[in-house]
């Protein structure tokens, strides 16, 4: 069932308020630049960290075929929302929560949206380092906050690249830097990637770059 009506309204008391685990988390590391993304919903007693664990076990057997089938993230198992987001932290501009929720908004999308309420009350089955479950307000918030994030780092490196600031070597040299940590990200959410895939996106970004560059070059030269 799709919740994308739902989830695009306001976001509710529910969406807003601080969870126990990696809600605490997210909004501590989230700060000014993810002030508009909501946290988590507050753990209900069947998934907080103080649940009854014969309770949780109970639960399990309510779990959807397709999130006890999913298989991405598996390679996380036992890791801690802290050091993920810290990583994240170090090299893009996404939380660890952006980056499940997009992953999990992309995977669990049907042909009329996006099964938000699904991605919500099994977030901790789906991502290992995810400890509660979200409201389906909280997980489009996080999917928007990724977006937008994307699409102004995009603007910030194509401007960087137009600008005529870095010359062609130091454009390769900070593109080969930056795919091998897209190229990382992909293997840890479990996308096999064969050498002759690699070397051929490669190709293809390195070309795509060459054309920036003569066209950002033929721009400036108009403007002058």
């Amino acid at each position: 069932m799709s919740d994308d009506s739902t989830a695009d309204g306001p976001a509710d008391d529910d969406g807003a308020a601080a969870a126990a685990d990696d809600g605490a988390a997210a909004a501590a590391d989230d700060g000014a630049d993810d002030g508009a993304a909501a946290a988590p919903s507050a753990p209900s007693s069947a998934s907080g960290s103080d649940a009854d664990p014969a309770g949780t076990a109970a639960t399990m057997t309510d779990v959807p075929p397709d999130v006890r089938k999913y298989e991405r993230f598996k390679k996380m198992d036992g890791a801690q929302y802290e050091r993920v987001n810290d990583f994240l932290r170090d090299r893009t501009y996404i939380t660890a929560r952006e980056w499940a929720i997009a992953r999990l908004c992309v995977d669990f999308r049907t042909e009329t949206g996006v099964e938000m309420t699904k991605i919500g009350e099994n977030l901790p089955e789906l991502v290992p380092f995810m400890t509660d479950t979200y409201s389906p307000q909280a997980v489009n918030q996080a999917r928007s906050a990724f977006e937008d994030k994307v699409q102004k780092a995009g603007a910030t490196f194509l401007y960087g690249a137009m600008s005529g600031f870095f010359t062609a070597e130091e454009l390769d040299e900070m593109m080969y830097e930056v795919t091998e940590i897209a190229k990382f990200l992909l293997e840890v959410e479990g996308v096999d990637l064969a050498v002759a895939e690699e070397l051929d996106a490669e190709d293809r970004i390195s070309e795509v770059m060459r054309e920036v560059r003569e066209s950002s070059e033929n721009l400036r030269d108009d403007l002058e």
